[in-house]
């Protein structure tokens, strides 16, 4: 079992209540609280939103403090910012003659912006520390097929380590490592440009409250500032001996919790970048922005997610209310009518952007995602109903864009059902609420879920997901028939092969339909003309360090 990536959610309009300062300034400078602040000064003045948890790489999985993480950190492979596709970067070569016994070589050179060397203990130490049960990392099952995982973090209820690391990392040398799997997994190689597998300096291990007030790594940018609720500056590292330098003199990631001003200020000039364009500006945004608007394919998916935990939910029948509840969601015309075409409805649960050779088949939930009202109200019939009588739709209120079509959604099941209020809306302020109510299973009805892809594989979209007790399994969906097939992939050393098992374990997805699959999702993005060069990688996020500031 592979465990959690990113949940990736956008959020976005400038928090009024400024909180004490997480982080203090850095060496290089901090940024000015100011909005006027970037342009002339060579900064890039971006919106974002809070992390929901420190910036701890294995235990960071959401996209604002993923993409802190992704200017700070470099790993063993970095992924093509056109393609995506996982190149060596510390690493100097990752080979194996099994798909099992990996051996890791890295490049010389490569040091921390504390000027400690980035080496073969940075790695390991990262990973055991990630692993380890007792620092209940979100992020620890990625290492669940490295051997010894489950000695270091046993999953039975109440059951104690009984080792500290992996057994299956061991040192060759300072540049050399290698590390032994508890199967075959092929594909492995791949998901190392994932920021769970990043290096720590020996600095995090000796004092870790004061690097997690300031956190140090290997990546051509360094955080200088953050206040919580207000604005986080990274500033470029000088010492940075990567390839991909920063171009720009630093990145002020500032905070909003409202889309639609970040896109007013970025209309008036106070900020330069917004990677999250409102839906409600969607139909103005080529007229206002011109060549200054990006929208491009990413691998994005929008779903529904039923909490399974809730009796409401754990009926034998239910799935076939579930079912149905999809087959009345109109998804051709709200992608058409409220998403002016940045949306296209969801066939499967993976992304067009993978492509077929990785897993994307067009049309692999058939019927149960098609439109379809007399068979969408035969099938919630046949499961009894809806629980009580309605259902709520669960999402964060900190952005418009989430309301609008949450709203469309339930009038589309409501107009199938013949009853306005069978389906209502359900707002959580903020977004760090409406995750901390998920992670405690306080959610009773279905809720908006996205899932941004860490790396272009089918497997990145399935296993953290629904996988039993995977870190990401919001759902908590279990399916022995689904894990099976999942390890069964997995364990094939054919690559077209793991991904044929990946799509025969994606079918028991539309049998149970944990989540229901809505939308395919572009990135979108608008910038001010104080920038050049402005670009968004696969994953929907600005290729941040190859912006240029006139």
């Amino acid at each position: 079992m592979r465990g959690a990536t990113r949940l990736r959610w956008a959020v976005g309009v400038l928090a009024v209540g400024l909180t004490a300062a997480a982080c203090g300034g850095g060496e290089d400078g901090g940024g000015s609280g100011s909005l006027s602040s970037g342009g002339s000064s060579g900064v890039v003045r971006a919106s974002w939103g809070d992390p929901q948890n420190p910036l701890e790489p294995s235990d960071t999985n959401e996209v604002q403090g993923g993409k802190v993480l992704d200017l700070i950190f470099r790993g063993l492979k970095k992924y093509d910012p056109r393609t995506a596709k996982a190149e060596n970067w510390v690493a100097q070569s990752v080979t194996s003659a099994d798909a099992q016994n990996f051996d890791i070589k890295l490049k010389s050179g490569w040091k921390f912006s504390n000027g400690e060397p980035v080496d073969a203990d940075s790695f390991m130490n990262a990973w055991n520390f990630g692993a380890a049960l007792k620092n209940a990392q979100l992020n620890a099952p990625f290492f669940s097929y490295v051997d010894g995982y489950a000695k270091v973090h046993p999953t039975a209820t109440g059951a104690k380590p009984t080792a500290t690391t992996l057994s299956g990392l061991r040192k060759v040398s300072d540049l050399e490592f290698t590390v032994k799997l508890n199967q075959k997994f092929s594909l492995w190689p791949d998901t190392l440009g994932y920021s769970a597998f990043y290096p720590l300096p020996k600095a995090f291990f000796t004092d870790r409250a004061a690097w997690l007030r300031k956190p140090v790594g290997n990546g051509p940018y360094t955080i200088s500032s953050y206040t919580r609720g207000s604005m986080m500056s990274l500033r470029k590292w000088n010492g940075y001996k990567g390839p991909d330098p920063a171009r720009n003199k630093g990145v002020d990631l500032r905070v909003y919790t409202d889309n639609n001003t970040a896109y007013t200020d970025l209309q008036a000039g106070n900020i330069d970048l917004v990677d999250d364009i409102p839906a409600e500006q969607l139909k103005n945004v080529k007229g206002d922005l011109g060549s200054r608007y990006i929208n491009q394919p990413a691998g994005i998916l929008q779903t529904i997610a039923f909490p399974l935990y809730s009796p409401r939910w754990s009926s034998a029948n239910s799935a076939k209310v579930r079912q149905g509840l999809s087959m009345a969601i109109d998804r051709a015309t709200i992608t058409d009518k409220i998403f002016q075409h940045t949306r296209t409805p969801a066939t499967d649960w993976t992304s067009p952007v993978l492509g077929a050779s990785a897993g994307f088949k067009q049309g692999l939930c058939g019927a149960e995602c098609t439109f379809d009202p007399a068979k969408a109200r035969q099938l919630i019939k046949q499961g009894g109903g809806l629980p009580g009588g309605r259902i709520t739709l669960g999402y964060n209120a900190d952005t418009g864009s989430h309301k609008v079509w949450i709203d469309a959604v339930c009038n589309s099941i409501n107009n199938v059902l013949g009853n306005t209020k069978a389906c209502v809306g359900a707002p959580t302020g903020t977004f760090a609420d409406f995750r901390n109510k998920i992670t405690n299973k306080q959610e009773r009805d279905p809720f908006r879920s996205g899932w941004q892809m860490d790396y272009p594989l089918i497997q990145d979209f399935q296993q953290p997901l629904y996988f039993t007790n995977a870190s990401s399994n919001d759902t908590h969906y279990s399916s022995p028939a689904f894990d099976e097939l999942v390890d069964q992939a997995n364990a094939e050393s054919d690559p077209a092969t793991a991904v044929t098992r990946f799509q025969d374990a994606e079918r028991q997805l539309v049998k149970d339909m944990p989540a229901i699959p809505l939308w395919y999702q572009n990135g979108s993005a608008g910038f001010s003309s104080n920038l050049s060069d402005v670009a968004l990688n696969p994953f929907s996020v600005p290729v941040y360090n190859e912006i240029k500031v006139k």
